[in-house]
């Protein structure tokens, strides 16, 4: 039987399809890509490169911040090795992140009034819109009363509600004031008003300095010592805070009343206004974990200035933060 030519040309398509379909398909190629282009992507190559931030304060034999430096007149090297300054600022403004800290333990209670007051006219001085400040409090343990707001009416009604404790977790205030600070931009300070003891803190002196480093944050101290001659005072944790500050690039007080403590805040606040901000990319990527900085004037720097200026700054930095 002879079919129609339509029905004989219908059915060896439908015979055919199966192959037509298993055909893979080729993709026409656009515009934005032509026929020799390989879509598969090459190998992609990764540089850290980490600009370190140095705070630094200045001070005369006075105490006075000395504010006349050009960035010609600073030596900047890290382990012992010179680097090129990138980034030099006078008077930073770079906004602020302050952690206050206060010890609520049962030997500061009698004091803790005239810390709150002082803290609250610290908090007014210091603010600006681009600041912000949280406010912690540690005795037995550490809590945060007050999260970071620009809003000094908040912070001085959290310093309101601070309750006192049994014992003093000074390191663990440390240790969570600067995780708090680590994530955050500009310039981050840690306020510790204190009498200097630590008798429940989970975490050790070198794990708190750690994370202060890590954080970069400076650690400013208060040290409360309400007699000088106190038999009971904790001569070992008051050093223990003078170093914690001095390796951070802050500073430590020691008061004794409300006029002291007054002019510890004061003084707080003028050098947060008066740093130089320098910067540099470290010329050795690879070494060890810790690296030491050190920070220092020119010859011809010291000769001009004619008179002995004192250098704050953080001693170092951990290179396993990358920015």
């Amino acid at each position: 039987m002879k079919l129609p030519l339509a029905r004989l040309l219908l059915c060896t398509l439908l015979l055919c399809a199966p192959r037509l379909c298993a055909l893979p398909l080729v993709a026409q190629p656009t515009a934005q890509q032509s026929p020799q282009q390989s879509t598969v992507p090459g190998p992609t190559i990764e540089v850290n490169v980490r600009l370190v931030n140095v705070l630094t304060s200045v001070e005369d034999r006075a105490g006075a911040p000395y504010a006349d430096l050009q960035k010609e007149d600073f030596r900047l090297l890290e382990d012992g090795e010179a680097q090129k300054i990138a980034i030099f600022e006078k008077q930073s403004e770079l906004p602020l992140s302050i952690v206050m800290a206060l010890d609520t333990s049962m030997s500061t209670r009698k004091d803790l009034p005239l810390e709150i007051s002082s803290a609250r006219r610290f908090t007014r001085a210091i603010l600006r819109p681009v600041d912000a400040m949280a406010v912690f409090q540690f005795s037995t343990y550490v809590s945060q009363v007050q999260g970071f707001t620009t809003d000094s009416r908040s912070v001085e009604q959290a310093l309101s509600h601070l309750k006192t404790g049994a014992a003093t977790a000074l390191y663990d205030a440390i240790y969570l004031g600067a995780e708090a600070l680590e994530k955050r931009k500009g310039r981050k300070v840690i306020v510790l008003i204190t009498d200097g003891g630590d008798t429940s803190s989970k975490t050790n002196y070198a794990e708190a300095l750690r994370a202060a480093q890590i954080s970069e944050a400076m650690i400013f101290s208060i040290i409360m010592v309400p007699v000088a001659a106190d038999a009971g005072r904790d001569t070992g944790g008051e050093h223990a805070l003078m170093q914690l500050s001095e390796d951070t690039g802050g500073r430590y007080f020691y008061a004794s009343s409300i006029t002291q403590l007054e002019e510890a805040f004061r003084r707080i606040s003028e050098e947060l206004r008066t740093q130089y901000l320098l910067a540099y990319y470290p010329s050795r990527k690879v070494g060890a974990d810790f690296r030491r900085i050190q920070l220092e004037l020119t010859p011809a720097a010291s000769e001009r200035v004619g008179r002995t200026l004192k250098l704050r700054y953080r001693t170092g930095y951990y290179n396993s933060k990358i920015e």
